[in-house]
């Protein structure tokens, strides 16, 4: 038999946008419950322990959070509900690539110094050019904050109020809808810095410049390449911010529900009403359902025939990124100390940033904080970021020797890309853990494993948090521009917010 609990809100997911959403719900004074599949929270944004290391799931590298004000909605949202963690700071990353290695510094003095000795002084105009071509861009992005956001009438007095300063920054908003590429164009010639603001575009949206609107490098222009700008790091991994997203849910009376598989949303009338979770239990939500799945993962959640067909047909032909490779290492770091937190490879830039296994991140994040490996030993992620195509994985059963066999062959540019940084690791490594986009596909209950959509600019936009079911609303990466965690934590804060009455709202804003 079924048994059956009430909230105002049910949320389905615990990933950074589903915590948001709940957080920030809690704090306008909802009674919030958050249906998670796994045994614990965070999505593609957890941490995990094995053997004393502690690893990042997913995202290690963050930006504009140790200080406010700032324009990251992660930030504004942890300030929302008076919540903090500790940050590192650091302001280097490795790089390796067709040029040769060397390290970047965030700061665009820093990246005219590293042009000036790989291109010479044709391609540092060029980057000043640009430089000078996204200020306005970028002060179009700070004109307007997306905790305003809201997708109800409401908008006209919560977006209203910056309409004043946003006006005079109409033109460049415009522009923030094409593609980035555009922006480039007639500036920049370069081939090393083209393909550089390639891989930047792609590490944040999984897209190259082309298919990135102008908004996300917006983003990235204004925070990391002003003066004085510094990296950041939580103290504790990635878990650290869910747990400070955690705690602004329970302190105000939510609660998560872990284990909680959800089966289907339960609609009555065209209204979402709750959900039923695999047991049979069903929780009534009085107010909203808001759905942090991805875009066609909450398809399969809705009962067929209650949605358009149209809208059904668009949902589940958006285009996807490609999923991840993941090696996890517990190391050995005896002399091994010159090592910075980031590292980037780039095998060949004709292949494209895209293509797969082409492009290599490691992140050795005990670097700066030495409680996430034991003493001596260091923690390291190192993954292939959106370009690990789902369908050599396809129906591969996990238990078989051929997965095994494929793990090993697919890990291998792995692998290599941290030899060139450490090149005894093999020697060193006395933890190994290999993920695939089938590992992405089962713990994080993601469609293909995949990193999100792939929206290209001037083609397609992300479409907001709504449905045609009345109190049933989205957020995460299928809908808000960007994939990363800013652009999640801006669609959980958005739901929110358009459940939320206007007056409270306005409040947190003010």
């Amino acid at each position: 038999m079924s048994s059956s609990k009430s909230s105002d809100v049910v949320v389905i997911g615990s990933g950074i946008g589903g915590l948001c959403c709940a957080a920030l719900l809690a704090k306008y004074g909802y009674k919030v419950t958050v249906c998670e599949s796994h045994s614990i929270p965070g999505g593609a944004a957890h941490s995990f322990e094995r053997d004393g290391y502690k690893f990042d799931s997913g995202p290690s590298l963050y930006s504009c959070l140790s200080s406010s004000p700032t324009i990251n909605p992660l930030r504004q949202g942890l300030d929302a509900i008076e919540e903090d963690i500790e940050w590192a700071n650091y302001d280097v990353w490795g790089c390796r690539l067709p040029e040769g290695d060397f390290d970047a510094y965030v700061g665009a003095d820093h990246f005219a110094e590293v042009l000036t000795k790989l291109r010479g002084e044709d391609a540092v105009t060029q980057w000043r050019k640009l430089q000078a071509e996204m200020k306005p861009l970028a002060d179009a992005v700070n004109a307007l904050p997306p905790l305003a956001m809201r997708f109800d009438l409401g908008a006209a007095i919560s977006i209203g109020q910056y309409l004043p300063n946003t006006v005079w920054h109409l033109p460049n908003i415009l522009r923030l809808t094409r593609p980035f590429s555009e922006v480039m164009d007639g500036i920049v010639t370069d081939s090393f810095v083209r393909n550089w603001m390639d891989l930047l575009s792609f590490l944040l949206s999984g897209l190259p410049a082309s298919g990135t609107v102008g908004a996300e490098m917006a983003f990235m222009f204004a925070e990391w390449y002003k003066p004085g700008v510094q990296l950041d790091y939580p103290m504790g991994g990635s878990g650290a911010i869910v747990d400070a997203l955690v705690r602004g849910l329970t302190k105000k009376g939510g609660e998560i529900i872990y284990n909680a598989h959800v089966e289907e949303v339960l609609v009555e009338k065209n209204k979402a009403v709750g959900v039923r979770l695999r047991n049979d239990k069903k929780i009534r939500a009085s107010k909203a359902v808001v759905s942090n799945a991805s875009v066609w993962d909450t398809l399969s959640l809705i009962p067929q025939g209650v949605l358009p067909k149209s809208f059904v047909q668009e949902r589940a032909s958006t285009p996807e990124c490609e999923s991840f490779m993941h090696l996890h290492l517990g190391i050995d770091a005896t002399g091994l100390e010159d090592l910075e937190c980031h590292y980037i490879v780039v095998n060949d830039w004709d292949r494209g940033v895209t293509a797969p296994q082409n492009v290599v991140v490691m992140s050795i994040p005990s670097v700066l904080d030495h409680s996430l490996a034991p003493a001596g030993k260091h923690s390291i992620h190192v993954y292939t970021p959106g370009n690990e195509p789902y369908e050599i994985w396809a129906g591969m059963d996990r238990r078989s020797d051929e997965y095994k066999q494929l793990k090993q062959e697919r890990a291998e540019v792995m692998w290599q890309g941290l030899a060139r940084v450490i090149p005894d690791i093999r020697d060193r490594a006395e933890l190994t853990l290999v993920g695939t986009p089938l590992t992405h596909k089962r713990y994080l209950r993601r469609h293909h494993g995949t990193y999100g959509p792939a929206h290209k600019a001037g083609e397609a936009l992300f479409p907001g948090s709504n449905t045609p079911i009345s109190g049933l609303l989205c957020c995460g990466d299928s809908t808000f521009p960007g994939i990363g965690i800013p652009a999640v934590a801006a669609s959980g804060a958005i739901a929110a917010n358009t459940i939320a009455p206007l007056q409270k709202h306005l409040e947190i804003l003010n």
